[in-house]
């Protein structure tokens, strides 16, 4: 396990790696989850072996800390990423961000631009204001002391024993300014960064979440949007094998 200090008040964010050639691959988790948890199995795969892999966990969730004054926005948490890369001496990155995580790809690639080469994109949030049936939705729907004391609880019964694994160790009050701070978007906004970026994008869309709104602009814009068969929002659970060929540049 590594770490580096992401706040100038000694908050550490960790992650672990595999070693092997550059550039790296940094997996992103999305909201409540943890990098390693979805993503190791991955990167094990014979298509992916011999790269060098980063699985960070973002502020506030799995084994990173998770301090009670950070705003855990957008932008801060594209910030704690770099501190991380940064002290991993990681440069021109291949970066897999799974839906909260891949806007903080997103955000980190517009501030950060050295330190990202490609992008694959998983169902990342791209506009502010997420429809009620967004993840974010709910969590954001509570006032944060309300969350904190009873609607942790009430969401974790809700979301299914998957989400419900990793949420659980994420910290309440982190998770809930997460999913505001995923609401409220960045400046610019998500969409717009995806479609300005001049590097390698790639979207990964699970054919079970539906058609990807406003798909005609992304591909217009250079974006690669590929649909997932046989696979939801988590399609690197649902149909690792497609996942994986992705991540390797053969799909």
């Amino acid at each position: 396990m590594r770490q580096a200090e992401f706040d100038g008040k000694g908050s550490l964010i960790r992650w672990t790696e595999t070693p092997g050639e550059e550039p790296a691959r940094v997996y992103v988790h999305g909201l409540g989850a943890a990098s390693a948890v979805y993503h190791a199995h991955i990167a094990a795969r014979p298509e992916l072996a011999g790269r060098r892999s980063l699985f960070v966990d973002l502020p506030g969730h799995g084994i990173s800390d998770r301090p009670a004054h950070f705003g855990y926005s957008l932008e801060e948490h594209a910030d704690a990423l770099a501190a991380a890369l940064d002290a991993a001496g990681v440069t021109g990155a291949e970066l897999i961000g799974h839906s909260m995580g891949g806007s903080v790809a997103l955000v980190l690639a517009h501030r950060r631009p050295d330190l990202v080469s490609r992008l694959v994109l998983t169902e990342a949030n791209l506009d502010r204001d997420p429809p009620p049936s967004a993840g974010s939705s709910g969590i954001a729907s509570y006032a944060e002391d309300e969350f904190a004391d009873e609607g942790h609880a009430r969401v974790l019964e809700k979301v299914g024993p998957l989400w419900a694994a990793t949420m659980r160790l994420a910290d309440p009050r982190a998770l809930h300014r997460s999913a505001v701070g995923l609401r409220r978007g960045s400046e610019p906004v998500m969409r717009t960064i995806l479609e300005t970026l001049k590097i390698e994008r790639l979207w990964l869309q699970g054919e079970l979440s539906g058609d990807l709104p406003g798909a005609a602009g992304l591909r217009a814009a250079g974006v690669r949007v590929v649909t997932v068969p046989d696979a939801g929002h988590n399609v690197m659970f649902d149909n690792p094998g497609a996942f994986a060929a992705a991540v390797a540049g053969r799909l």
